[in-house]
């Protein structure tokens, strides 16, 4: 069973299968620290087509929300799923 985890830490979502990481989704914060900026999305090529990257992405979305901070989305991954989602919006940085 895949298990996503946020590591506040290393500033990032990530996957594991058992002791095995497998993806990550991670963001650098902004200088005034309101706002996340998602740069990198990754899943191993064995695991893609199971909705890990979206899961990854949505653990962010959710510590966003708790954190009341906004997501600037760089990478192209999480562009698509900001445009996806319309209920990502509460949390978008225009």
């Amino acid at each position: 069973m895949i298990k996503i985890q946020y590591e506040e830490e290393k500033n990032r979502s990530a996957a594991y299968d058992g002791q095995k990481e497998i993806g990550e989704c991670t963001y650098r914060i902004s200088a005034n620290g309101k706002i996340w900026i998602v740069d990198h999305t990754f899943v191993e090529d064995s695991y893609r087509g199971q909705q890990i990257a979206q899961r990854l992405f949505a653990e962010l979305v959710e510590r966003a929300r708790e954190k009341d901070v906004k997501i600037y989305p760089l990478c192209p991954f999480a562009v698509r799923e900001m445009e996806r989602k319309p209920e990502y919006a509460d949390v978008l940085k225009n």
